[in-house]
């Protein structure tokens, strides 16, 4: 008979692997989800949103950055910047629909005469977009908000694409990174589990170029969710202009992953070769995950697959719940006080 723990990893690969069949889903849901309102010229975007809800926005920005002519930013607080008026769009993500931080944002954003879109299963959020006749685009609810990473990058990407933002065939990719996905999965599941043996008993660091570092984040996440390991992650170049000193004082504890997706700048692939040289002279633990697509959306798709799936098999090693988050709840418990 199956232990609790058993029965909530199972419960929680089963939601991992079915992340392709999610990205088609999700493709569908924007087709039958027009925004219906009028929008006036935006002079910027905001995009509120945190945890597995949060990332979903960074990512998108990272996509679309060679696309879109006016600044994206991320609010992940209770408050928003003072620029926010009338020409500013909030993207407002929030699984659950009962984000309090997201919440706060979009009562002060509405405060302020500013656009609101709502991305979310439900909850106060859409209850606040039907009130004030806010487009809003709902997507399937009750399942752990960090599995549902394929729901929220479409949809968000699919108000950019509904705005004239972007450029109109970036949807499309998504089908082409759930085929890729699909194609190779064999191989996805090799190394999600040569990368969790790879982790196990040791401290994690994760180092990326810039433009990749919500995948990063994205890891981190997962690893301290799934299998409740703390890790860090750093960024080229700017890594070299301090952790890489702090490397005299590394050790063989660390287990060092670098993300590939092989488009790295010049000068960073010299940085790159520089950095393992004097970290390989500390720890001999270190290992690339290389990217498969001809896009920096599919390449991180298929990335964070990999991932996600390393974080379940790592919790399978060491015999760790997945879904359990008790803590989080007991957080928003203290905070109600």
């Amino acid at each position: 008979m199956k232990t609790e723990i058993e029965k909530n990893n199972a419960y929680m690969k089963g939601l991992i692997e079915v992340f392709p069949e999610n990205l088609k889903a999700a493709l569908e849901i924007a087709k039958q989800s027009p925004l219906k309102r009028r929008y006036p010229e935006f002079n910027n975007v905001v995009i509120c949103g945190m945890g597995g809800s949060g990332i979903g926005g960074k990512l998108v920005g990272s996509w679309i950055i060679d696309d879109i002519t006016i600044p994206v930013n991320f609010c992940q607080d209770y408050i928003l910047p003072h620029y926010v008026n009338e020409n500013t769009l909030i993207i407002a993500s929030s699984y659950s629909g009962n984000t309090e931080e997201v919440i706060s944002i979009v009562k002060l954003g509405h405060e302020k005469g500013a656009s609101i879109i709502g991305v979310c299963s439900g909850g106060q959020l859409e209850a606040f977009c039907a009130q004030w006749d806010y487009d809003c685009i709902i997507v399937p609810g009750g399942n752990p908000p960090r599995t549902a990473l394929g729901f929220s990058v479409v949809q968000l990407t699919h108000i950019f694409d509904q705005l004239h933002l972007i450029d109109q065939t970036k949807l499309k990719e998504f089908a082409t990174a759930k085929d890729l996905i699909v194609t190779h999965i064999d191989e996805i599941h090799t190394l999600a589990k040569q990368l969790a043996n790879f982790i196990n008993g040791k401290e994690l660091i994760i180092y990326c170029e810039t433009k990749d570092e919500e995948i990063a984040v994205r890891a981190r996440q997962q690893f301290n969710e799934n299998c409740k390991v703390l890790c860090n992650h750093h960024t080229i170049p700017e890594m070299n202009h301090n952790e890489l000193v702090g490397w005299y004082g590394g050790s063989d504890k660390y287990a060092v992953l670098f993300l590939d997706t092989h488009d790295w700048h010049a000068q960073n692939k010299k940085r790159l070769a520089f950095s393992i040289k004097t970290i390989k002279a500390k720890t001999n633990h270190i290992l690339t995950l290389s990217a498969k697509g001809e896009s920096s959306l599919v390449r991180s798709l298929y990335l964070i697959h990999i991932i996600d799936l390393a974080s379940l098999y790592l919790a399978e090693i060491n015999a760790i719940d997945s879904v359990y988050i008790a803590v989080i709840d007991d957080l928003k418990a203290a905070l109600l006080k």
